[in-house]
């Protein structure tokens, strides 16, 4: 091997998996530097998207210790994958708050989720986790505040960001007046900058995704609430860096759009409906924007979900494969005598997923941040 040129290397290492390119590594200098060059490791994501093995993240709780394991989509029992021990061991780290996944890493903050100002990237196939400096705008007891998260990838820069929006109302009179504070991470850099919102940001209430915000074609989405109570998708373009806006379907006055989530589904987004006034919270209508960014193009597809003794099933989000995973959420509790099934809408079939604290998302292993040694980056 060591007779190869770096080319013929580098094509081999492109198609091995994580752990073996971990074991690689400390071969030798020329493995390693061929390895952690940044060419290669955006290389080695490329062809990890093209091989369409679909993996799910989720996080569970065992004996006061935090577990994270990946599962296949599509496996039929839906067996553990690998899994990963949390890296975390602060007291108020015990249960870290998710804010989004995008390509293996993902974006972590303490459990104060509406005010935390302790911000990681962590990349479990590499063992690598990065605390983020504390943003520009922290949060003050002496106001009314709420922060919102965000965590992509901006292909223009090649670089991935952080957005934190943070709502601040310093006084009644002041409702309806303000625009939040926003604050953009940028790990090339390292560092955190102020973001000039201007007329781009809309006055709003708060953002109300209770999810973190679905990642699409290089945007960010959350449902916002404006003070005229109007909700809609609010779009944040991570290479732009502009804000705008996304109309909801128009619905009749019983019917809710419901407001803690907005999904990816394939190259776009779609969010869930059902009839308040019936009550019959398993009969939805799942919207799909047909065309990313036209808002006439909204798509309802009606189904009724089979309760199977779930008390109140939610819809979190979508596999790649268009099966819905379902939470089933009862009086007030997470987890309420069922935990996550998955969902076929035309089949009807649906697949106990277990009892898990956290639905993660789908789920593409890589090798980023293995080449940041230094800038805060622990190896654990």
């Amino acid at each position: 091997m060591g007779y190869l040129p770096d080319e013929i290397l580098t094509h081999i290492f492109t198609f091995l998996p994580i752990k073996s390119i971990i074991i690689c590594t400390p071969v030798s200098k020329t493995w390693k530097s061929l390895i952690q060059n940044p060419t290669f490791i955006s290389t080695h994501l490329y062809h990890s998207h093209n091989k369409n093995q679909n993996l799910l993240f989720l996080r569970l709780s065992q004996n006061d210790k935090e577990v994270y394991t990946l599962h296949k989509e599509g496996d039929l029992d839906f067996t553990e994958y690998t899994s990963f021990d949390s890296p975390f061991h602060g007291p108020h780290l015990q249960h870290p708050h998710y804010n989004g996944t995008c390509n293996a890493q993902l974006c972590l903050s303490d459990d104060l989720r509406y005010f935390g100002n302790e911000l990681f990237l962590w990349n479990p196939c590499v063992g690598k986790l990065l605390q983020l400096p504390i943003p520009h705008v922290t949060f003050d007891s002496r106001d009314l505040s709420h922060s919102s998260f965000g965590f992509g990838f901006d292909p223009k820069s090649n670089d991935y960001k952080v957005v934190r929006i943070l709502s601040i109302l310093r006084s009644p009179s002041e409702h309806g007046k303000s625009r939040p504070e926003v604050d953009v991470y940028s790990l090339s850099t390292g560092e955190w900058r102020m973001f000039s919102a201007s007329a781009s940001l809309p006055p709003i209430c708060a953002i109300i995704s209770s999810g973190p915000p679905a990642f699409a074609n290089g945007a960010l989405h959350w449902i916002a609430f404006a003070y005229d109570n109007k909700r809609f998708v609010l779009v944040f373009d991570l290479g732009d860096e502009v804000f705008r806006q996304i109309q909801l379907p128009e619905l009749p006055s019983y019917s809710v759009m419901t407001v803690w989530r907005v999904s990816v589904y394939g190259n776009s987004i779609a969010g869930f409906q059902f009839d308040a006034e019936s009550g019959l919270r398993n009969i939805w209508d799942f919207w799909v924007m047909k065309e990313y960014g036209v808002a006439s193009s909204w798509t309802k597809f009606s189904y009724q979900c089979p309760k199977l003794g779930m008390y109140d099933p939610l819809p979190l989000g979508y596999w790649r494969n268009g099966e819905v995973i379902l939470l089933n959420y009862g009086g007030g509790m997470l987890n309420y005598g069922g935990g996550f099934l998955s969902w076929n809408p035309n089949s009807q079939n649906i697949k106990d997923l277990g009892n898990f604290d956290t639905f993660c998302g789908s789920y593409v292993e890589s090798l980023v941040l293995l080449d940041k040694a230094t800038k805060g980056v622990v190896t654990y």
